[in-house]
């Protein structure tokens, strides 16, 4: 499903890329999570989010990531993508916040040095 819309976009097809990514996202919201799932897969909504992100659209990443750490709650990609969202949009409290509970999820992580962490260090700091 990633591969899919990445493919789908940014040529002329935005918009079935939206269109089947948001069907992806709703569908998938509806359906219990599989205890024989082959391992870790992005939700949908999640993927969503981060197709929004790429295409200059913070605010609604924003409440498509939240809707993620609503079912998942802790989710790295989603802690970061809502901090990342938040602070394009132009809200550095909100953004602090999700960098904040990013980093305490992630305190004991194997790769403290990861891009995502560094830049979580510093937006989590107060101007």
């Amino acid at each position: 499903m990633h591969l899919g819309w990445q493919l789908g976009y940014p040529e002329f097809y935005f918009g079935e890329a939206f269109t089947g990514m948001h069907a992806a996202a709703e569908q998938e919201d509806k359906t219990e999570k599989s205890v024989v799932t082959p391992g870790p897969l992005p939700p949908a909504r999640e993927l969503l989010a981060e197709l929004l992100l790429d295409l200059n659209r913070p605010s609604e990443a924003f409440k498509e990531f939240e809707a993620t750490l609503t079912k998942e709650p802790n989710r790295f990609r989603s802690l970061y993508g809502a901090a990342k969202a938040a602070k394009l949009a132009g809200d550095r409290s909100t953004a602090q916040t999700y960098f904040r509970r990013l980093l305490k999820v992630a305190e004991r992580a194997d790769k403290p040095e990861r891009r995502e962490m560094a830049e979580a260090r510093s937006g989590a700091q107060p101007e």
